[in-house]
């Protein structure tokens, strides 16, 4: 692994499940190329306005979001449990000339400064559920004062029969889950489903519709 990926341990080891981790490094290795390479529709929407400042890219992929933030002024911290996703996201970045803070880890394990990012980003997260909806949590924590929570996934992806052996969505956290969990210290902008801009390109193209979760922390 290069030297600008790193996790938030001493010993800079992945701090995750290896099953986790390796699941996701099987995929991305069976195709040189994953995703797009361009950055989610709903993220390009849903910044316009935002001042630049820190922002948390949850499930960074292959870097294209984390490196159209970095082109626009934004403080970025990517966080990947596959490695082999991560190597590409650094090259991207290195290509374009700018710098992200790359975190290996899975993002409840991640040890992550509690409530110091301005934006923090979901774009179609693979979270896995705990009872204590840890990861729920994790992604509210994160978020600055003031701060912005951006939580996009696939419409209709939540309610689809589990398939034997492969997906469950039961196993799997969805917007309407970390709305639940929204108290007065929050205030929903934006709850929506939409049609999807994607990109052409890449798994997950054939979507056609979001579900956009845009809630600002007020303290």
């Amino acid at each position: 692994m290069t030297d600008d990926i790193a996790a938030t341990s001493p010993t800079g080891e992945y701090l995750g499940d290896p099953a986790v981790r390796a699941e996701w490094d099987g995929r991305y290795a069976d195709r040189r190329q994953l995703w797009s390479g361009r950055p989610n529709g709903a993220l390009v929407a849903e910044v316009e306005g935002l001042a630049p400042g820190r922002v948390l890219d949850v499930g960074c992929g292959e870097g294209a979001d984390a490196v159209w933030l970095a082109r626009r002024g934004w403080d970025v911290t990517a966080l990947e449990v596959s490695g082999v996703a991560l190597e590409r996201a650094a090259g991207h970045a290195r290509d374009a000339g700018v710098t992200v803070r790359w975190v290996h880890a899975e993002l409840v394990g991640a040890a992550l400064p509690p409530a110091s990012f301005d934006l923090v980003s979901a774009q179609y997260p693979a979270l896995l559920r705990t009872p204590g909806a840890a990861a729920e949590r994790a992604l509210l924590a994160a978020v600055a004062p003031g701060g912005v929570l951006l939580l996009v996934h696939h419409a209709g992806m939540d309610t689809r029969e589990a398939q034997a052996g492969e997906f469950d969505p039961a196993d799997y956290v969805w917007p309407a889950m970390v709305t639940a969990l929204l108290d007065e210290d929050w205030q929903v902008e934006v709850d929506e489903q939409r049609p999807r801009v994607a990109p052409e390109g890449g798994a997950g193209a054939h979507h056609t519709d979001d579900l956009v979760l845009r809630a600002r922390r007020l303290r």
